[in-house]
C-alpha cells in the first residue's frame, strides 16, 4: 500500500502565502489610486507668454 508522506502544511502554506498576496494588493491599490499616506498631490501650473509685436511696415 501507498504511505501518506505529506504532512498538511501545504494547505496552511498556501493561505499564508495568500493572505501575504491580499496584503500586497491592497496596499498596491491604496498607492496607485492616491488615497492613504496622508501625500496630497496639487499642480499649480502659471505661464506667461511674452508680449510679440510685428515689425512696423517700411514706408515705400
Amino acid at each position: 500500500m501507498a504511505e501518506n508522506s505529506g504532512n498538511g502544511s501545504t494547505p496552511v502554506l498556501a493561505f499564508i502565502v495568500g493572505g501575504l498576496l491580499v496584503v500586497v494588493a491592497v496596499i498596491a491599490f491604496m498607492m496607485y489610486s492616491g488615497g492613504g499616506f496622508g501625500q496630497s498631490k496639487s499642480v499649480d501650473v502659471n505661464i506667461k507668454a511674452p508680449d510679440i509685436s510685428m515689425p512696423a511696415k517700411p514706408a515705400g
